[in-house]
C-alpha cells in the first residue's frame, strides 16, 4: 500500500523534527546570542523539500537561570530551551506540528493534519 499524503507530510515534519533538534543541540547559547540562534534555526530548517514554516523560540529566561552563579556565560543549547513549531505542506495535505518538554522530555509531537478539500 502507497502511503497517503497525510502520511507523508508527517514522515516529512518528522524529518524535519530530527534534523532540528540534532543538528543544532549543543550549540553554544547564550541570553544574548539566542534570538540570531533562533532565525538561524529557522532559515536552515525551511530550507528542507515541503517545509511551509519554522517558529523557533529560544527561552532567554531558562538559560539565564542555567546560567545564574556560573563563571561562563553561555550553555550549550537544549531541548528545554526551545520550543518549536513546524508547518509542512505536501500534495495538499499541511501538518502542524510543536516540540516542548514534557516530563523532562523534548517531546515532538503533531498536533494538526489538514487536508485541502478543493
Amino acid at each position: 500500500m502507497e502511503p497517503t499524503p497525510p502520511q507523508e507530510a508527517c514522515f516529512e515534519a518528522g524529518i524535519k523534527f530530527g534534523s532540528l533538534y540534532h543538528q543544532f543541540a549543543g550549540t553554544p547559547v547564550s541570553p544574548a546570542s539566542a534570538e540570531s540562534l533562533a532565525c538561524a534555526i529557522e532559515e536552515a530548517i525551511e530550507n528542507q523539500p515541503y517545509c511551509e514554516s519554522v517558529s523557533v523560540e529560544i527561552l532567554e529566561e531558562a538559560i539565564a537561570e542555567e546560567l545564574d552563579g556560573r563563571s561562563v556565560d553561555y550553555t550549550e543549547l537544549s531541548g528545554r530551551f526551545m520550543e518549536v513549531e513546524i508547518v509542512v505542506e505536501r500534495d495538499g495535505s499541511r501538518v502542524v506540528g510543536t516540540m516542548a518538554m514534557e516530563d523532562d522530555y523534548p517531546l515532538m509531537r503533531v498536533d494538526r493534519v489538514e487536508r485541502d478539500e478543493g
